[in-house]
């Protein structure tokens, strides 16, 4: 009995134990590099591009080793009736060998040049997905950041408007107050739980989608306010478009395309160039395909082999002169989609630092009402407690300091965001969070 009871304390310990462990494990925060780098292993949008990228670097070598020989070998095995005719523009054989390659193709070579630009747009347009990535986390991050540290301050003024409410109500029983004052505490409360509510929604949206992003569940995601970098300071002085314009993923990966598309056109005009290319071919003739009935005797061998080279010069093609000319329209579509592309990039800069430079301005004031108000607070509370003011001065004072605090935090958001995105434009937002690039 003793050894079943020691048996049972012990599991419970070993229980308790994980248990603690597992709590310990989901409490323990999510900075936000961490949160970077798991989103950027997880999310879809980088596995597609990964894909689109391997995918292009197959093209290039599918058109670069055109000049690699490809040997086939097969059996064109059948049976004659009279002159051994081909078998898909072969002769009959036991055994058959080819071999072909190209050695002079000035079309193929603007091919392999387009093809090798194209895996390198993928890759500026694989760059560009991860840089998406890492802005919807950050953001993502941030907003939630923001959130739960808006619900612990919703959650004291929630307290202390229901504390407010039950001093009104005793103020009414007493015959101080009136109805109306209770109907303004009550409407101070259902505000304060306006704003709680709106406050848990966000949360666990923010959480929902983040733990989309990294992979980790919703339930163990928590921010870890201290783990933000504080934002570089952004030089209004500074041309940054002009900076974006040249260094952004999205710019340089128009660019790309639009000389990929300028290689593909020259080799649609070089494909009327004459065109030399290596063959061979060896076959092992069968003798019941009649064949010694239409040679000399003792000419006919089984062995035989070709090698040589097949030039071709085209002077009349009309179709490809149209397939060239289709090629140069796409090319300079190309050319002006990149830029459309820098002109927007250099335009959405130029706004973001304008954005910027304002909304550092709203959030200095902000900061200042909420300062404002605090001392407001201070001041109603000295005269509440002296008999120099009423509680209800107090209660006005509180809430507005309430109200502020949220206005200083939707500030701060709104110039985080912008600061972000700026990060964003001018390729610098992976190294402040302290990812390469």
């Amino acid at each position: 009995m003793k050894l079943v009871l020691r048996t049972v304390f012990s599991i419970s310990l070993s229980a308790l134990f994980l248990t603690s462990s597992a709590v310990s494990l989901i409490a323990e925060p999510l900075s936000l590099k961490h949160a970077v780098e798991l989103a950027l292993t997880h999310a879809t949008a980088t596995s597609a591009a990964a894909a689109d990228e391997q995918r292009a670097f197959s093209s290039y070598l599918e058109a670069r080793n055109e000049y690699i020989p490809q040997v086939a070998v097969g059996s064109g095995l059948g049976k004659t009736w009279g002159y051994p005719l081909t078998l898909e523009g072969s002769a009959p054989s036991i055994v058959n060998l080819t071999s072909q390659s190209a050695i002079i193709n000035p079309a193929l070579r603007e091919f392999v040049r387009a093809a090798k630009t194209e895996y390198q747009t993928s890759t500026l347009q694989a760059k560009e997905q991860r840089e998406q990535v890492i802005q919807d986390a950050v953001l993502t991050y941030l907003e939630l950041n923001r959130w739960e540290t808006l619900r612990g301050k919703l959650q004291e003024q929630q307290a202390a408007a229901s504390h407010s409410e039950e001093i009104v109500a005793q103020r009414i029983q007493q015959g101080v107050d009136s109805a109306q004052a209770s109907n303004q505490a009550k409407l101070a409360s259902a505000r304060v739980h306006l704003r709680v509510t709106q406050a848990e929604g966000a949360v666990d949206l923010l959480r929902f989608r983040l733990s989309h992003l990294t992979g980790l569940s919703a339930d163990e995601i928590t921010t870890d306010g201290a783990s933000i970098p504080p934002l570089p300071e952004m030089q209004t002085s500074d041309d940054l478009s002009a900076k974006a314009a040249t260094s952004n993923p999205a710019v340089l990966a128009a660019d790309s395309h639009f000389l990929a598309q300028l290689e593909r056109a020259k080799g649609e005009h070089r494909a009327l160039w004459p065109t030399i290319d290596f063959a061979a071919q060896y076959a092992l003739l069968a003798s019941f395909n009649n064949y010694e009935n239409y040679f000399q005797p003792g000419s006919f061998q089984q062995h035989n082999a070709t090698i040589g080279i097949a030039m071709r010069f085209p002077f009349l093609n009309q179709s490809q002169r149209s397939r060239a000319q289709a090629a140069d329209a796409e090319a300079i579509h190309a050319k002006k989609d990149a830029e459309a592309a820098r002109n927007h990039i250099s335009e959405e800069t130029r706004r973001l630092q304008h954005s910027v430079e304002q909304l550092s301005a709203a959030q200095q004031v902000s900061e200042l009402e909420y300062q404002i108000s605090e001392s407001s607070l201070d001041a109603a509370e000295i005269r509440a407690n002296s008999g120099n003011g009423t509680i209800h001065d107090a209660e006005d004072a509180r809430l507005q300091v309430g109200e502020r605090f949220n206005a200083l935090q939707d500030a701060n958001f709104e110039l985080e965001r912008a600061c972000i995105s700026l990060l964003r434009a001018t390729g610098e937002l992976a190294p402040w969070v302290g990812i390469g690039k």
